[in-house]
């Protein structure tokens, strides 16, 4: 009886190291994750200031981007406005 006892509790102890493990291996993902991300951001921070011509294309980029969603979203809602005026027609 008590050696059952005894396998039992080993039995525990081993699950309960092995989802210890687990989560010990998922922090060890998402570390490393922010690690690489961190050092992405860091090494775009010093491309940047080493050349401010960069930072202007990036502003120059953005409002380029900016100005292309505008004009997107301006015609999906064209789009979406005849298409509901045909629907209106055809009932």
């Amino acid at each position: 009886m008590a050696e059952s006892e005894s396998q039992e509790r080993n039995y525990d102890n081993m699950e309960r190291m092995m989802d210890h493990s687990r989560d010990l291996e998922e922090l060890l993902d998402q570390m490393e994750k922010n690690t690489v991300q961190a050092t992405w951001m860091t090494y775009n921070l010093v491309a940047i200031r080493t050349n401010p011509d960069l930072a202007n294309a990036m502003m120059h980029l953005e409002d380029a981007f900016l100005r292309c969603k505008e004009q997107v979203e301006k015609k999906w809602q064209e789009t979406l406005m005849e298409s509901r005026g045909e629907g209106q027609k055809k009932e």
